[in-house]
């Protein structure tokens, strides 16, 4: 009997890549390829949505054919995104009506100002499990109707469909058939009653959002439509976005359990089980998935700027030329680091929530070097999950043992072992790094029958585990001078 094998998409904020993974879960071929960022304004990032289409479908063509496979002997095909981006298309044309607004755009930040003075805060909390951010696709999906021209009566029309990734590679992979989201996806948008499972009626209206517009919410490992690929149906069967699929990937299925994911940006989210936990230190309650007919629940902290601003040390600054250089030129830095970087170029997210803080550099004398400043945006990236971890530990009222760990900036042993120093934490790094399209793939596997939950548990393999090393003196001390640099960066433009 041939081999079966699962394709994954992973569809990120900065690249699209596909993935072939055989039954013994191992990964056969990885393909990725970058895609623009566009930056009309200050505080505004796009996509083009139809760009993020054509790179997921071309390293789609070449995954298939890097891995000298039978494409009939592909079971099942899983979905993970970068949340919260917003497409809006036309659903006769297929096309989008504006450029994908990504999740770190703050052109709405005013608009929720005014969201907040309607005093919907609370509302907003108990029901959808957020905050009132620009973060979130509710406000995005608002703006694209108010500012595009004809958008609203097109909407009115029923001619709209509104999607976050998932659904727009969803609906083209299936023909224009399928309109449809998994509860991860949906807990994202600012829109979505997790405790119901809908759509919320009220914060439609309060949005001018038409309901017609948004797409059906399915579980996370499903059979949501079906994939014609030479010849052969493969069937869509998990859907999950980011940071979900990692905490899946990562086998944190036991309540209590978490993980930090170092990719663009830096969430840590923990399990916590089929009952909803609210946050009372600034975190999200948001859906982790929906399987097996129940679904779960977790905290999440969101850190918005972290192997983005390694990417800015290398596109903005020139200073790297390569992400892996960040490791040599920390290295250098043997004495403790003077310069602290507070990387806020998108606002802060949780625990702060502050929309118009801006990045800032403090720290800096006459020696102060290049690689003082790499140090630093590397230790930044540690010290906000630190912010993330404290705040979570208070809500859970429990105490982690050890991170588990993934994502593309994880594999720097010097970010890593100051993350276990300055947390007094354990750091659990995996051999497979690639959790977040494992966890796309898992879903998927178990919905086709490939796989049972319990199999996924026992192939998690640490590589390495790094352990705490600062005096408690020490660890408080570099603490404090991070939070007064927090604080110092906060309300910028406000």
């Amino acid at each position: 009997m041939s081999k079966k094998y699962i394709l994954a998409l992973d569809q990120g904020t900065t690249s699209s890549r596909s993935v072939i993974v055989d039954e013994l879960g191992e990964i056969i071929a990885i393909e990725q390829q970058e895609f623009r960022q566009i930056f009309p304004k200050s505080g505004w990032i796009e996509h083009d949505a139809l760009e993020i289409l054509e790179t997921q479908l071309t390293t789609l063509k070449k995954v298939v054919t890097a891995a000298k496979i039978n494409v009939k002997d592909i079971v099942g095909l899983g979905i993970t995104n970068q949340r919260e981006t917003t497409v809006v298309w036309n659903k006769t044309t297929g096309k989008p009506i504006y450029n994908a607004i990504v999740w770190q755009d703050k052109r709405t930040a005013d608009f929720c100002k005014e969201l907040k003075k309607r005093e919907l805060e609370e509302y907003v909390k108990k029901n959808t499990g957020l905050v009132i951010d620009s973060y979130f696709s509710a406000t995005k999906i608002h703006w694209v109707l108010e500012n595009v021209a004809g958008a609203k009566e097109e909407a009115k029309k029923d001619n709209l469909l509104f999607g976050t990734i998932d659904t727009w590679l969803v609906w083209n992979l299936t023909n224009n058939n399928v309109h449809v989201t998994d509860y991860s996806n949906a807990s994202r948008t600012m829109l979505f009653d997790i405790k119901n499972l809908c759509w919320d009626d009220n914060l439609c209206s309060e949005l001018n959002i038409p309901k017609s517009m948004l797409p059906k919410v399915k579980p996370s490992s499903h059979h949501f439509g079906d994939f014609e690929y030479e010849g052969h149906t493969i069937p869509i069967a998990g859907i999950a976005g980011d940071q979900q699929a990692a905490l899946f990937g990562q086998a944190c299925f036991k309540k209590g359990n978490a993980k930090n994911t170092y990719g663009t940006g830096c969430f840590l989210l923990m399990n916590t089980g089929t009952e909803i936990q609210y946050s009372k230190n600034g975190l999200l309650t948001t859906i982790a998935w929906g399987l097996n007919d129940k679904v779960y629940y977790a905290l999440e902290g969101s850190v918005f700027v972290a192997g983005s601003a390694i990417q800015w040390l290398r596109d903005g600054l020139e200073i790297i030329k390569s992400a892996e250089e960040s490791e040599l030129f920390a290295e250098e830095v043997n004495e403790e680091n003077p310069v602290i970087v507070v990387p806020a170029f998108a606002g802060l997210g949780a625990p702060y929530w502050d929309m118009y803080a801006r990045g800032a550099i403090f720290g800096l004398t006459r020696d102060t070097g290049k690689s003082h400043l790499i140090k630093a945006t590397l230790q930044s990236l540690a010290y906000q999950t630190k912010d993330l971890l404290i705040a979570m530990e208070h809500d859970a009222e429990t105490q982690l043992t050890a991170l588990k760990v993934d994502g593309g900036a994880c594999a720097n042993n010097v970010l890593m072992q100051f993350q276990a120093d300055i947390l007094n934490t354990s750091v659990e790094r995996p051999k497979n790094t690639e959790t977040t399209v494992m966890g796309a793939a898992y879903l998927a596997g178990i919905c086709v029958g490939l796989w049972k939950q319990e199999d996924i548990e026992i192939d998690k393999k640490i590589d390495k585990e790094f352990k705490p090393s600062f005096s408690k003196e020490k660890r408080n001390r570099l603490y404090k001078k991070w939070l007064k640099a927090v604080e110092r960066s906060k309300d910028w433009l406000d």
